[in-house]
């Protein structure tokens, strides 16, 4: 199995990819804090979300009735469950165990 790479080791390979970028003729952009969200120097409106306006909404009471009413009406269908015999441990005075004993 090959094992992880350490945070030294990742930072290591990305510096020494940004260095191979800028070598070949690349440039980094510098940009303001804030700026890159901006689209022309100004927040975009569109992007917020409230755009849709109000929704119409299913009302469900009659649904929330029905439901109810099967709870009520509808009997457990799963059966009682039987008691199974369990193990009990029995103590001495000290605290050690001694035997165990099936009780119903």
């Amino acid at each position: 199995m090959n094992k992880r790479p350490t945070k030294r080791e990742i930072r290591q390979q990305m510096q020494n990819e940004i260095e191979s970028y800028l070598d070949k003729g690349g440039a980094v952009r510098e940009f303001q804090r804030g700026e890159s969200g901006l689209v022309n120097g100004k927040i975009d409106d569109r992007s917020s979300g409230f755009e849709q306006g109000k929704q119409t909404r299913t009302p469900l009471m009659e649904e929330l009735k029905a439901v109810d009413d099967r709870k009520k009406t509808g009997t457990s269908a799963a059966p009682a469950k039987a008691s199974r015999p369990r193990k009990k441990i029995i103590y001495d005075d000290f605290g050690e165990a001694i035997r165990e004993v099936w009780v119903e």
